[in-house]
């Protein structure tokens, strides 16, 4: 065990310094950082040590070793921005053997039915608009992600999991990008505790991204900027350690879980709890009550920032989320009130179904 562990720590940051050379956006592939689940939403993302369903090949492919049933599959849909932007998630997992499972993921991020307005007037300089000539794209993301998970004999309460990621990101007829990556995660149960550690991009996510310029090039000589060039954009790596435990009480009928999650990245500072050169830290706390398993109240609260006014005063901004769901045999119906930070006092309403099959 101690030796996997040092290996695993030697690997990561072999991999995170051999990035950190690179030139790397702090921001990439955001969308991946959206979530799946109303009940994983309702608890602000604490799924690192505790998810244990169809999800846990987004959260943590360890946890895909929890599913009680032969067969699970889930599906969410959300909308943000007064429904400009459309995200859409739909997984599936199935127990091959005893000791492992496989599931695969389908996320897509996108905004549809963008006008194109190249053509609006016509090149006779003719000042009158012809709405005819106006086209529509859609600016989308995809992620397709295959997990597989499988018990560790070696010592007991010890599971696995690793992800490939495929990544498709496209702007209508102008841009589109191939991107592939690796997650793997590891759940250890002990005496009641639960504890996770999910590396995300493990070995760097690469978008090739590639442009039809001759579609470009007189919008942008009239407007005065760069052509975008072809490129590789890179994901560096970031570590998620997560602990929770499970209470129940009242002669079982009622129960408790609560996590925490502490989320770990390595591209400079952030605004963010704990923040330094080297590594910034952004914790965030979750709890879900049940009664008998069948009614579900949920809470969490993180992404904690300090704020500028505009007369200069700095404060501390805590996003909240809350979560409800229901179970009625082996359907699950959640939902989840989420926010982009209490200052932007932006919310959105997410659903999202799951089933279990024998």
């Amino acid at each position: 065990m101690k030796k996997n562990i040092v290996l695993f720590v030697i690997i990561f940051c072999s991999v995170h310094f051999a990035f950190g050379q690179l030139t790397a956006p702090k921001y990439s592939n955001e969308f991946l950082n959206i979530g799946v689940g109303s009940r994983a939403l309702g608890m602000y993302n604490v799924q690192a040590a505790t998810v244990g369903d169809v999800t846990a090949g987004y959260w943590n492919p360890a946890g895909l070793l929890k599913i009680q049933s032969k067969y699970e599959v889930a599906a969410m849909h959300a909308e943000y921005f007064a429904g400009i932007a459309k995200y859409d998630y739909l997984g599936a997992a199935v127990w091959l053997d005893s000791q492992s499972v496989l599931s695969i993921n389908a996320i897509r991020f996108g905004v549809d039915d963008i006008p194109d307005t190249r053509f609006l007037f016509d090149n006779q300089g003719n000042n009158t608009p012809n709405y005819n000539n106006v086209g529509y794209f859609s600016a989308a993301d995809y992620a397709f992600l295959i997990s597989f998970a499988r018990r560790n004999n070696l010592l007991p309460g010890l599971n696995l999991g690793a992800t490939l990621k495929v990544i498709h990101r496209t702007v209508g007829p102008f841009g589109n990008a191939w991107g592939f990556g690796l997650d793997a995660g590891a759940q250890y149960i002990r005496k009641g505790w639960q504890l996770g550690l999910m590396a995300r991009d493990v070995t760097g996510t690469f978008n090739a991204w590639s442009y039809n310029t001759s579609l470009l090039e007189k919008v942008y000589a009239q407007t005065n900027n760069e052509i975008p060039q072809n490129s590789v954009e890179v994901t560096l790596p970031k570590l998620i350690f997560g602990v929770g435990r499970a209470f129940r009480f009242s002669k079982e009928k009622f129960g408790v879980l609560a996590g925490m999650d502490f989320d770990f990245t390595f591209d400079g500072k952030r605004n963010v709890l704990v923040k330094s050169n080297f590594a910034s830290i952004d914790p965030h706390v979750g709890v879900e009550v049940d009664y008998k398993n069948l009614v579900f109240l949920r809470a969490g609260a993180g992404n904690t920032q300090q704020i500028k006014d505009f007369d200069g005063k700095t404060k501390t901004d805590i996003q909240a989320n809350f979560g409800v769901g229901i179970k009625i045999n082996r359907v699950s119906i959640d939902y989840a009130l989420t926010g982009v930070g209490a200052e932007a006092n932006l919310y959105s309403n997410i659903f999202s179904l799951k089933l279990a099959l024998k």
